[in-house]
């Protein structure tokens, strides 16, 4: 029997990861299959239906980027979200770039459980937005920098 439970297909090259967040997301009700490399991420979207695709920047064969233009390709419908740790604006803006709806940094997990549900809800989400980090306490920074004038 079928399940009703939103799908999502994860790609990170790490496999601490792949486990840490298929267990969490299971854990919220979201069937989750992960994989290690984008060839496989590929090929599985080529047999089984996601509801939202979930990539990190850095695999192993090509980088996130790319197998975002991939994908995106292959669907233009398809919710695509990042989810990683590259948190450098430039990081950001390649992720949307290149054709993703969101781009999430690690860690934070309510975040991506929030950006995760509202996309299953709402699988045609046509706005791509960066969702930010926000730390719940606020720490200051060792140094502070002052550009010079040259």
């Amino acid at each position: 029997m079928p399940s009703n439970r939103p799908r999502v297909l994860y790609v990170d090259g790490d496999e601490d990861s792949r486990y840490m967040l298929t267990t969490l997301l299971k854990l919220v009700l979201i069937e989750a299959q992960a994989v290690g490399t984008a060839a496989e991420a590929l090929s599985l979207m080529q047999s089984e239906p996601f509801d939202v695709c979930l990539l990190d920047s850095k695999l192993p064969d090509i980088d996130g980027f790319e197998l975002c233009r991939r994908i995106r390709a292959l669907d233009s419908h398809q919710p695509i979200l990042f989810f990683s740790g590259a948190a450098y604006e430039a990081d950001k803006k390649r992720g949307i770039e290149a054709g993703a709806n969101a781009y999430l940094v690690k860690p934070d997990l309510a975040g991506l459980i929030g950006t995760l549900t509202q996309f299953v809800a709402e699988p045609a989400v046509p706005t791509a937005k960066i969702i930010p980090f926000r730390p719940k306490t606020s720490v200051s920074p060792p140094f502070t920098f002052e550009p010079s004038v040259a």
